[in-house]
């Protein structure tokens, strides 16, 4: 299987916190490679493995969790899906605080597990997480790509691309999930919609108590078919038809399972990020592209639309969101608007608060009013600004003025 054969760029951080951090916590969308990841990781080393996903393995955990997560103490317990299971974060904590050796173990999930009762308390301080996505670009191509430090260069490289509008379209279109990476678009459609079914009926709905479970998937459609927009809380709820009230645990719901991704606002003022609206899509551009029915060709028919617009822009999003996990320059992704509708697609910012804006346009040529927003963010951030790029559907990379420039998306997994 693809899977199997294609190294995660993840793993060397996932060495590191196994060397020095009792337990190694690996969270993510179901399928997306979290079991491969920890079999590469156990091999060579004592190990028992654990699926939570077994009823009788289940059943045992539930019955006795202090006796299930000793049963191996001189090598490394690793246990699958442990969302199931909650009461084991509590004999974990009790486990490491006699013995805080590390990589005793590692557990995995398909669910936020910070945000599980008794998780964030058991395993502070005990525990690291790594959080593990579909394929990059970079991964699907053998290396390990990392724009943040391009950007973070003060003498950035300035590479040309081969690919044109159309072979952009067709990358979002093409699903980051291991196990449908290079199936046709029809097995690709049927397997989304099986995929959605199970995690919104099996995952959202048992462990966070949803109690109208077609109001997720309204909301998920509804994600979906923006690509990548602001979330209106009082707009949304009118449009489905449900309470305002309710959407925030939907929303919340939603990003715990890994569907979608959630950008809070950037702003000088930090007090600003609370207040102003995120930014909402789906985890896989092209799982938001087969819920929506659209397909590359489709995507280029509509171009100026602000769907393709904003599918394009969730994907150089996901793209830099995996890339968090091995990149040489920690960041944190947010984006940015103000009250005079001045606007940056996504804004990187570093542990020096020092800022990257990024646009991103599915246009092959330039104009000056394309660079109105990143100019904004330059006066705005003033000497934490480090530098504005456009990524779009050219070819060429070009200086666009004192710390501006204009580059191919491909400019995100190139080296």
């Amino acid at each position: 299987m693809v899977a199997d054969m294609i190294p995660r760029n993840a793993r060397v951080l996932a060495e590191e916190i196994l060397s020095d951090t009792p337990v190694l916590t690996v969270s993510g969308a179901r399928q997306v490679g979290k079991s491969t990841l920890v079999t590469q990781l156990l091999k060579n080393r004592s190990h028992r493995l654990l699926n939570l996903d077994n009823a009788a393995t289940l059943q045992a955990a539930q019955v006795d969790p202090d006796g299930f997560v000793r049963q191996f103490p001189e090598g490394i317990v690793a246990i699958d899906e442990i969302q199931r299971a909650p009461a084991l974060f509590r004999a974990i904590k009790a486990a490491v605080d006699e013995n805080r050796r590390p990589g005793r173990f590692i557990i995995t999930g398909s669910s936020n597990l910070m945000n599980l009762k008794g998780a964030e308390e058991s395993l502070a301080g005990r525990a690291e997480t790594l959080c593990l996505r579909g394929f990059s670009r970079g991964e699907r191509l053998s290396f390990k790509e990392d724009f943040a430090a391009k950007a973070w260069n003060p003498h950035p490289e300035l590479p040309a691309s081969k690919l044109e509008r159309g072979d952009y379209l067709s990358l979002v279109t093409e699903s980051s999930f291991p196990e449908i990476a290079e199936v046709t678009p029809r097995r690709r459609d049927r397997w989304v919609q099986a995929y959605v079914e199970r995690v919104l009926t099996k995952d959202a709905t048992e462990l966070y108590g949803i109690q109208y479970p077609d109001r997720l998937r309204l909301l998920l459609r509804k994600i979906a078919s923006q690509g990548s927009s602001e979330f209106v809380a009082a707009h949304v709820g009118r449009e489905l038809n449900i309470p305002e009230r309710s959407l925030p645990g939907y929303l919340n719901a939603l990003k715990d399972v890994f569907l979608i991704d959630v950008l809070p606002a950037w702003g000088a003022n930090l007090t600003r990020r609370v207040i102003s609206k995120p930014k909402v899509f789906l985890q896989d551009p092209a799982m938001a592209a087969s819920l929506v029915g659209v397909d590359a060709e489709s995507l280029e028919m509509q171009i100026s639309s602000s769907f393709t617009g904003g599918i394009l822009e969730s994907f150089v999003a996901t793209e830099l969101l995996k890339q968090q996990e091995w990149s040489a320059i920690p960041f944190n992704l947010f984006h940015f608007r103000d009250s005079t509708g001045k606007e940056v697609d996504l804004v990187m910012e570093s542990r020096s608060r020092e800022v990257v804006g990024i646009e991103v346009k599915a246009a092959v040529s330039l104009q000056s009013k394309d660079f109105s927003g990143l100019c904004h963010l330059q006066k705005l951030a003033g000497d934490k600004f480090r530098c504005g790029i456009l990524l779009y559907a050219g070819k060429e990379s070009l200086p666009m003025g004192s710390g501006l420039w204009a580059m191919p998306i491909s400019t995100l997994w190139s080296v």
